[in-house]
């Protein structure tokens, strides 16, 4: 088998990544929600200043998967954490190990820039992704609850400050 390559983005494999960001919200069942497009993506992601990064998984020099992910910081450890947003392979190449290649090359990362953590969230209904993490010693934080705040509601509640 051909071995994976793992190599940070440039602005060039923007197509790439707004390809599989629509791949995934269709997974996802999402896919009216993406707003995001090549120029958007060029403008965010590969910004001088940008706080978002992404990973480009490939095998035998053609891409198949990709990882976004950014960096929090955690009050209580006093130390950043490495969060992330989006990872992604393509179904035709999914159980080549990319997907843990990915996280083990997001891990060191973590390690390397001295993270107290390293987190992402997973839909419920997503079991075979929620086996994965799990069969690699992730841990389910159930005991915390996600809340959002996006859009028109967003909007009002920012205008009533």
């Amino acid at each position: 088998m051909t071995q994976l390559n793992i190599r940070q983005a440039t602005k060039d494999d923007a197509a790439t990544i707004l390809f599989y960001i629509n791949e995934l919200a269709i997974y996802e069942k999402a896919e009216h929600e993406v707003l995001a497009t090549l120029q958007s993506i060029q403008q965010t992601l590969f910004a001088e200043n940008g706080q978002v990064q992404a990973l480009i998984c490939e095998l035998a020099g053609e891409p198949i998967g990709i990882a976004i992910y950014f960096y929090n910081y955690s009050t209580w450890l006093a130390k950043s954490g490495l969060y992330l947003e989006d990872l992604y392979v393509s179904a035709a190449h999914r159980g080549v190990g990319a997907g843990k290649k990915l996280l083990q090359h997001l891990a060191k990362i973590a390690v390397d820039q001295d993270c107290g953590r390293f987190e992402w969230s997973c839909l419920d209904w997503n079991k075979p992704s929620r086996d994965f993490y799990e069969s690699i010693g992730a841990v389910a934080q159930s005991e915390w609850i996600g809340y959002r705040m996006s859009g028109e509601t967003l909007k009002n509640f920012a205008a009533k400050s």
